[in-house]
């Protein structure tokens, strides 16, 4: 199926600036701290994989990606502009039991 509109970006979303929470700023902290060092071609286009764990089913599939791949932008100096393919799927987990689960390939 195809429907013929020009898709919008995140920031054509929002009006006026946006401003990182606290809880923001403690999860990109964290999150650049567990990401495993890798190599990668910055100029290379890419293929990523990831996996929601999430505790309740409310949460929406999308919910962590802007966050998680504004994270691998920083760790790994990618733009992700080069991410041409994206496969992201959620899974429900226990409380406590939470992760994000990702590989990166360049395609």
């Amino acid at each position: 199926m195809i429907v013929n509109i020009k898709p919008l970006s995140v920031n054509q979303v929002w009006q006026g600036r946006r401003f990182k929470t606290p809880k923001y700023k403690a999860y990109e902290k964290e999150m650049l701290l567990k990401l495993p060092n890798l190599n990668l071609n910055t100029s290379a286009l890419l293929s990523v994989d990831i996996t929601f764990g999430y505790s309740t089913r409310a949460s929406d599939i999308d919910n962590g990606l802007k966050p998680f791949l504004d994270c691998l932008q920083k760790k790994y100096g990618i733009n992700d502009n080069k991410i041409y393919n994206l496969n992201v799927v959620k899974e429900i987990v226990k409380k406590g039991e939470e992760f994000i689960k990702f590989s990166i390939k360049e395609i």
